[in-house]
């Protein structure tokens, strides 16, 4: 089975911090994929702009060194290769300066009748430095589109702040805020588990799901990002946009369409009916912890603050939380949530774990009945698991087994799983605005984070420590074990 290429039309793509990390990891590898297919239109010219004073030719060598890093060599075709090349220019530009950018408004001004889309894959103090110019040299208009990345703020009133400064610039429908998370495949197949199969939605309630678990866990450290990682902490790096975005998906009520803000609109609902966890209840619905020494795949390794050169920081590299959600589908469901790094592995997956059967008519030759659940795989290896009670084949009695019907999106369709980026870039081009987040969306997942820093900053109890390589503080399996539950690991 081979996967459907849908052309876009032309567009010219303009990426701020085009040197930078982000840009040579993700979006260039990105968008050669998507050259490499067919899907790019011969008029899609992609622009790197950075302060760094190169020429073109100097660019065009470091985006081929990044290619040849990030991409597998057998996807790397000579011939596609120097014609993606051809796609690209450059344009020194201070952001916070005046330099570069007459040379960029001419540069742009000689593409017309395309798509122009601003990608800001900077830091978010250069956000309202980059509109504000963009805007004095009238680069906002005619349906101009803006990518930005996370953070989206630190707190709801640098979040509100940052909002603003983009607002005065652009309108809400051509800002696109992106949580690559939204665009993996099977967080795209849970909206088709939910709302293409009379199996799950009749059961998609309190009725029948005892519990939900989020994981996202990783198994490196702060990777080289110690600095930045010490202003953020598990909380607000993964918790407010990406792990709030995987319940709301979960936990919404169906969509009348798939109409941008219909499938926003319910997700805003979700997150305004939160229970609030704030200091009268924060010490029992959360945990936070900081990694250790400890060893991994590759051998020992130093703990957080050898890796930040420091001793003593409150920073959490890691967060579990019980949440809850105050309406009539979720009331006394639990989700439980949970992020980290240096964990015992790397994976990101959902859990729903439906309640167990009112009775057995079994003897108890048969062995125990495991309640079903579902695990939807965002990483390492996507796909979906039913795990399901099944008799063990054979004679000799009845005897059951818990074993999962397995669906790994590689071996079913047999085509490369496109990356997230590869998604969400097309969809910004197509002006699809479904998988970005609305402004007020960022700014009520906010709301509900605020107070649980605040608790944590007013209980001056540090992070509890835990060994690099394990599944984080013992605190962690204590906020779920004391509630009868317990961590679900299939990896």
């Amino acid at each position: 089975m081979s996967s459907r290429v849908i052309p876009v039309v032309p567009f010219v793509l303009t990426v701020f911090g085009a040197t930078g990390d982000l840009a040579r990891r993700k979006l260039l590898p990105s968008l050669y994929r998507r050259h490499r297919v067919g899907q790019l239109p011969a008029r899609a010219i992609i622009v790197g702009a950075a302060r760094q004073r190169m020429t073109v030719d100097a660019f065009v060598a470091l985006v081929r060194d990044a290619l040849v890093e990030h991409i597998a060599p057998e996807d790397l075709d000579d011939a596609d290769l120097t014609q993606f090349l051809a796609r690209l220019s450059y344009v020194p530009v201070e952001a916070e300066g005046e330099e570069g950018w007459t040379e960029l408004s001419d540069l742009l001004a000689a593409q017309q009748g395309v798509v122009r889309i601003f990608y800001l894959a900077t830091g978010p103090s250069l956000f309202a430095p980059i509109c504000a110019r963009l805007a004095r040299h009238g680069l906002n208009k005619d349906d101009a589109r803006l990518v930005v990345e996370k953070p989206l703020g630190k707190d709801l009133s640098s979040a509100v702040t940052l909002n603003d400064a983009i607002g005065q610039v652009f309108d809400e429908h051509h800002v696109y805020r992106i949580d690559h998370y939204l665009g993996k495949e099977t967080v795209q197949n849970l909206m088709a588990l939910r709302f293409a199969n009379a199996l799950f939605e009749p059961v998609w309630n309190n009725a029948h799901i005892d519990h939900v678990q989020i994981t996202v866990a990783e198994s490196i450290g702060t990777a080289g990002r110690a600095g930045y990682y010490d202003t953020a902490g598990a909380l607000r790096d993964m918790v407010q946009n990406h792990i709030l975005q995987l319940l709301c998906l979960v936990a919404m009520e169906p969509l009348v369409s798939l109409d941008a803000d219909a499938m926003r609109d319910e997700k805003l609902k979700v997150l305004k009916a939160l229970r609030p966890i704030n200091e009268g209840n924060a010490a029992q619905c959360t945990v936070r912890g900081q990694y250790r020494a400890g060893a991994s795949a590759g051998g020992s390794v130093p703990g957080y603050l050898e890796e930040l050169g420091t001793g003593h920081s409150d920073t959490e590299t890691f967060a579990a939380l019980k949440a809850e959600i105050g309406n009539w589908r979720w009331s006394g469901v639990p989700f439980y949530l949970r992020t980290g790094k240096r964990l015992a592995s790397r994976v990101s997956e959902i859990v729903v774990a439906f309640r167990p059967i009112p009775h057995s008519v079994f003897d108890g030759h048969a062995g125990p009945i495991a309640p079903n659940r579902l695990v939807i795989r965002l990483q390492p290896d996507e796909g979906v698991k039913l795990w399901l009670m099944i008799k063990d084949p054979g004679p000799g009695g009845m005897r059951l087994q818990h074993v999962p019907l397995d669906m790994s999106f590689a071996s079913v369709f047999g085509v490369r799983n496109p990356d997230a980026y590869e998604r969400l870039i097309m969809d910004v081009v197509r002006g699809n605005q479904t998988l970005f987040m609305r402004r007020d969306e960022v700014e009520a997942a906010w709301r509900w984070i605020d107070p649980i820093l605040q608790a944590w900053r007013a209980s001056r109890e540090p992070p509890k420590p835990y060994t690099s390589g394990t599944w984080g503080p013992s605190a962690a399996i204590a906020l779920i074990e004391r509630d009868g539950r317990t961590w679900t690991d299939d990896t």
